[in-house]
């Protein structure tokens, strides 16, 4: 059985012979695909390892944020951290990336590592949040890519 090291050494010297043209594609095409895979995840709430994330505190609610039945409208964690505007892909033939920009990379960072942070921009209280791993590989997101690479490769 071969190691993930010799694959990759595999699927480098192929890579090698296609054009930048071709690798600057798969790289975007990666790119797209991973930040579904990991939108999809924060939607579920889950860190990469598949354990949930820690729920959130909860808080004081005021009359106009409860419905008729006393149950508190929120949307989902991240909700839109998740849209394009803030989670970015980019890529060139070398690499690709994907990680969150602007304001967005704040928050993702304090959530990413359980750092402090202030819960408004002019409060003088810091709250320490728990950390959860909004970025990180899945043995889902690996065979994604290895598929990815696969298919590009029979096609050129």
């Amino acid at each position: 059985m071969s190691t993930v090291d010799e694959i990759q050494a595999k699927f480098t010297a192929l890579l090698a012979n296609i054009s930048p043209q071709q690798r600057r594609k798969l790289a975007r095409d990666i790119g797209f695909k991973l930040r579904k895979s990991q939108a999809d995840r924060i939607a579920k709430q889950q860190n990469p390892d598949g354990t949930a994330y820690e729920p959130r505190k909860p808080q004081r609610v005021s009359k106009k944020a409860k419905n008729a039945k006393g149950r508190v409208k929120r949307k989902a964690m991240f909700a839109k951290l998740r849209t394009a505007r803030f989670f970015k892909v980019r890529s060139n033939q070398a690499e690709v990336s994907v990680g969150f920009s602007g304001s967005g990379s704040t928050i993702a960072n304090v959530h990413q590592y359980g750092l402090s942070s202030r819960v408004q921009r002019k409060s003088e209280r810091k709250v320490k949040y728990a950390q959860r791993e909004l970025l990180g590989f899945t043995k889902n997101d690996e065979e994604l890519i290895e598929d990815l690479v696969i298919t590009h490769l029979g096609m050129s």
